[in-house]
């Protein structure tokens, strides 16, 4: 939980440098909360409550336009751990092959050392 609220902390953060960690937790909790949503909405589908669904979509609706600016940032800091720039984010546009290389990119191991973006996050404090 460390990770997902300093993500939030840092909502507006696009420089620096994020860890693995950093970047894959906050991912991870973000799809509990999804599966979350979805399993509310299919047990409200199941009760016939269409009232009670638009409520939990709408709900998690707003939650998505809450996180997407601090997901933004921490994939773009992930980016520059590995040392590419930010605006690598944009390969996501392009169908079908630009997310299997964002992906690449995220999984990739921090550069060691300071960068052109910051010091060397591995460098501080580990928490679990």
């Amino acid at each position: 939980m460390y990770w997902y609220i300093k993500v939030l902390k840092n909502y507006v953060e696009f420089s620096g440098r994020a860890r693995r960690k950093e970047y894959w937790m906050f991912t991870l909790i973000n799809l509990l909360i999804a599966i979350a949503f979805g399993v509310i909405t299919v047990m409200s589908a199941n009760e016939g409550e269409q009232a009670a669904i638009n409520i939990v979509i709408i709900i998690y609706l707003i939650y998505s336009l809450a996180v997407m600016i601090p997901s933004i940032a921490v994939t773009v800091r992930r980016l520059h751990d590995t040392g590419r720039s930010g605006w690598w984010w944009f390969i996501n546009l392009v169908p079908l092959i630009g997310p299997v290389i964002l992906l690449v990119f995220l999984v990739t191991d921090s550069e060691n050392g300071e960068n052109e973006y910051g010091a060397y996050p591995k460098g501080s404090v580990e928490l679990m």
